[in-house]
Order: structure tokens, then sequence, then C-alpha cells
């Protein structure tokens, strides 16, 4: 598995293990040196799944005890009206102080694991994964739990509430070389630990998401305009006319 993937192929690999019933709801997930033993992956890759598991409500971490596996917490994500600009906004806000928060705190691994994925992006190798694993580092990166917990909810809403799946697809597939250039001037603000730099960099990043989205929405409205004033032409045209008399 490669590096940019292990992390959310060992998250799947428990899932699957948890729905396949091989983890039973109320037992405990094995220690964390055996997982990490089992999927041949680092310790901190098993922490970071097992962070990932607890924020899908999928696990519970009970100190001193271990990992339980818990019910399937209900998908509350169709139960608020969350548009994608209200999700791009608090993406901005929050993930603009995150990075500037990391740049105290980002290791030279860590650092190291972001350029490997500017580089999947470069190649253009599983794009969607790749973005969510930036993300995903520079979150982790700031030590503090609720802002990756946040982080990793936004994910969640982008990925399974239908409306924002449909927008980001719109806008997500174009402006590649633009997105590569947003995502290493993120890179570079942190390497050069630069935290206001880092917070212009995520901020600007979210910008040009949030206009794509803008301009979509625009050239949808426009189209469905064009498909009414079509079927109104249709309907009180000449020819329409001589048609139904004839």
């Amino acid at each position: 598995m490669q590096n940019r993937r292990l992390f959310w192929e060992i998250v799947e690999k428990i899932e699957e293990s948890i729905d396949s019933g091989q983890y039973p709801c109320g037992g405990r997930l094995p220690p964390e040196r055996v997982l990490a033993d089992l999927f041949n992956v680092s310790r901190p890759t098993i922490r970071e799944a097992i962070i990932a598991l607890e924020v899908r409500g999928r696990v519970e971490v009970k100190t001193s005890s271990g990992v339980y596996v818990i019910e399937k917490a209900q998908d509350v994500t169709n139960q608020l009206p969350v548009s994608a600009f209200e999700l791009t906004q608090a993406r901005a806000l929050v993930e603009g102080e995150a990075a500037a928060l990391a740049v105290s705190s980002i290791t030279e691994e860590e650092l190291d694991r972001l350029h490997q994925v500017l580089i999947a992006m470069e190649k253009g190798i599983d794009a969607e994964n790749a973005d969510r694993e930036f993300h995903h580092i520079i979150s982790a990166a700031t030590r503090n739990n609720a802002i990756l917990y946040a982080v990793q909810n936004f994910w969640h809403l982008r990925e399974h509430k239908q409306n924002i799946k449909e927008a980001y697809s719109n806008v997500c597939h174009g402006s590649v070389d633009k997105r590569l250039d947003e995502h290493r001037n993120i890179y570079n603000a942190l390497k050069n630990r630069n935290p206001q730099a880092a917070r212009m960099a995520m901020h600007e990043h979210f910008n040009r998401l949030i206009n794509s989205l803008f301009d979509a929405s625009e050239a949808q409205a426009l189209e469905e305009i064009k498909r009414k004033n079509n079927e109104t032409r249709g309907l009180y045209s000449i020819n329409h006319l001589v048609e139904h008399k004839t």
C-alpha cells in the first residue's frame, strides 16, 4: 500500500472487519501494537485510523481500557440543511487557523508526507484521496483533536451530503494546475514556518473554490433559464400555432 493511501486503507479494512462481525458491537479492538503488526504499518498510522473511526462513530476510546466497537451512529448529515457555500466558508475559517497553528508543531516527517502527497497530485494519482490526506495531515499536525474532529466531519459532509457532492464535483475536476499551486503554497508556508503565510495560502485556496462554486451555480441557473425559455418559445411560436391549426 502506498503511503498516501495507507491511513485510509487501514480505516476501511477495520470498518469491514466491524461490519462482518469480526469485531462485534461492544467488543474491544485488538491493542494498537497487534493492529500495527496485523496490517504491517506503524503505530502512529494505527492511531490516526482509530481517530478517524472515532469521528465516524464506529468506535469509542476509553482511557486505560481500550478501543470499543459501538453501534453505528445514525447519519445526521441529511438532517441539517448545509450548502456547499456554508461548508466551504467553515472550512476556510477552521483550516486557515489550523494551518497557522500547525506551523509551530508540524514535524519533518509530516512535512515529508505532505511533499509525497504533492507528488501524487502532480502525477494525477487518486486526486481525491491525495487532497483529503493533505488536509488531514495538517489538521493532525495542530495536535488539537477538536480541530482534527472538525476537519474530519467537514470531509464527511463533503463525501456524504448529496447536494454538496454534486456542487463540488462540478468544480473540483477543473483548475487542476491552480489547485496544485494552492496546495504547494500551503506546503511551502508550513515548511518555512510562517503562520501568516500558511493562513493566507489556505484562505486563497478556499476563496478560489468558493468563487468556482458561484460560477458553477450561475452557469447552472443560466442553463435552466435557457431551457425554460426554449420551452416557452416553442409553446408560443407561430409554427406551433400553425401546426395545431392544420
